[in-house]
């Protein structure tokens, strides 16, 4: 059922001319993964599979905009060293014309499998989605098998995202959804087979589980178990800002609770946010063969003011998290950076004494574990600044399009900072992974970090090797 996709001479042109300008741009990160042409939105398919890591990507190679998409591909034996693989999906069969958009990975028997959603739209404005499986061949390509599940009645044409994974050897795959009423949902089906699927009906969403309204579209679901708790990780586009919660175009959040996979019976709590940072959206996560729960996520939000980000000049747009471990505590998430990232440290470096006398550092590449009570303020290259308070860490950064001041807050009293920084990111880890904030930033000279206070503070940093991907 494979086709040779019509874009493809186009793609390979884009790329040709156009990468050597990310590799160029200071912007460009130095161990995070991002594309070597166009725009990179969600990861998809991330998978450990016959011992590499396998990590796919939502890619326009063509421009720094929205309209392609595409499946890139990378895999890593380490987390650490990358390299490039074949294209995995490109859009151009009738069940995924207009785009492959995102899903997931599994094995298959043996065989590395993609589930993934194909987008049609119509001329008059309307859309449908397909539910799609491709299996790699010998050449490490993909051969698209088709359509395996419908639009479901009952919903608009935003039916995507599904994350499949095995139980009890059966298949089990979430889908973010919208019904007719427009409220977000995620939907549940399960297999024998990843061909023939039977629907478990509505699993979370909008007025369901206690929850009110909450929002127009869920996407990106993944659910998952860690210890006795499980987790619904969603991308719930239309809820209400708070004052200092979800205050990104679109937010990432998440349920615990308890799952039963005989009924499809899912009971949860509120909704939590997962990162309170500018950019963050469309995570997800895999088991790896250690039994750690990994994730990566998108550093970006879908509308808002990426499109002004300045990387855009250099024909690139958008970078991926680092890889995280995720534990749980009383039926909360907690974020770590993966432990492989510590073999990046060289070149250890300890301050203690007052934060007004601290050393200025280079924010190129920097790990810095940092402790204190509050009454400090850190400044990223006079871009980005993170108050440091009582009972809150306020992040500060610059509006592209206005130049105002814009924050983004985390609730709660801090006493440990591990922050990880890269040529135009900043990923701080609050209290050994209680809280996350992740942002993008874009410095217009050579970076610096310089920290600010009478309050006394410890600092242990490193530089970070750079990663380069193959």
């Amino acid at each position: 059922m494979t086709t040779t996709p019509a874009l493809m001479p186009a793609i390979l042109l884009a790329v040709m001319k156009n990468q050597p300008a990310p590799l160029k741009d200071r912007h460009y990160p130095g161990w995070h993964l991002a594309p070597v042409s166009g725009l990179m939105n969600d990861p998809n398919g991330f998978i450990q599979h016959n011992g590499r890591y396998h990590l796919f990507y939502q890619w326009n190679p063509l421009s720094c905009d929205h309209k392609v998409k595409c499946w890139g591909h990378w895999s890593s034996a380490d987390l650490l060293n990358w390299q490039h693989e074949p294209i995995a999906l490109v859009p151009g069969d009738e069940f995924d014309r207009d785009g492959c958009y995102s899903g997931s990975a599994v094995d298959n028997h043996g065989k590395l499998t993609l589930c993934y959603t194909g987008n049609v739209e119509f001329e008059d404005g309307t859309r449908t989605a397909w539910q799609c499986l491709a299996v790699q061949n010998d050449h490490g390509g993909f051969d698209k098998k088709g359509a395996v599940i419908p639009l479901p009645e009952g919903y608009t044409g935003h039916v995507r995202d599904p994350k499949v994974w095995k139980h009890n050897g059966i298949w089990y795959m979430v889908l973010g959804a919208q019904d007719l009423t427009l409220q977000g949902k995620v939907l549940l089906f399960r297999s024998s087979d990843l061909m023939s699927w039977g629907s478990l009906g509505e699993v979370a969403g909008g007025n369901l589980g206690g929850l009110g309204d909450a929002g127009y579209m869920w996407e990106c679901p993944d659910l998952f178990a860690i210890g006795n708790e499980t987790f619904l990780i969603c991308c719930p586009q239309g809820v209400v800002p708070d004052k200092k919660r979800y205050l990104n175009p679109h937010p990432s959040a998440y349920l615990a609770g308890s799952f039963d996979h005989s009924t499809g019976s899912y009971q949860h709590g509120e909704l939590h946010e997962i990162d309170a940072g500018f950019e963050f959206y469309a995570p997800q996560t895999t088991l790896a063969n250690d039994g750690r729960r990994l994730l990566v996520g998108w550093m970006g939000v879908p509308d808002g003011e990426e499109m002004l980000q300045p990387t855009t000049e250099a024909k690139w747009i958008h970078q991926m998290t680092c890889v995280r471990e995720l534990s749980a505590r009383d039926g909360r998430l907690y974020q770590l950076p993966a432990a492989e990232l510590q073999q990046l440290r060289f070149g250890e470096k300890m301050y203690h004494g007052s934060a007004d006398y601290a050393p200025t550092l280079d924010a190129r590449r920097i790990e810095i574990l940092l402790e204190a009570e509050s009454g400090v303020t850190i400044d990223f290259a006079e871009t980005l600044a993170l108050e440091w308070d009582k009972d809150e860490l306020r992040l500060a950064r610059r509006s592209l399009e206005t130049g105002e001041w814009q924050y983004r807050c985390w609730c709660g009293k801090a006493f440990k900072l591990q922050i990880l920084c890269d040529h135009s990111s900043i990923e701080i880890f609050i209290n050994d992974g209680e809280g996350v904030m992740s942002s993008r930033y874009f410095p217009r000279d050579r970076a610096r970090i310089t920290f600010a206070g009478h309050a006394s503070i410890k600092l242990q940093y490193w530089k970070l090797k750079p990663c380069r991907i193959k």
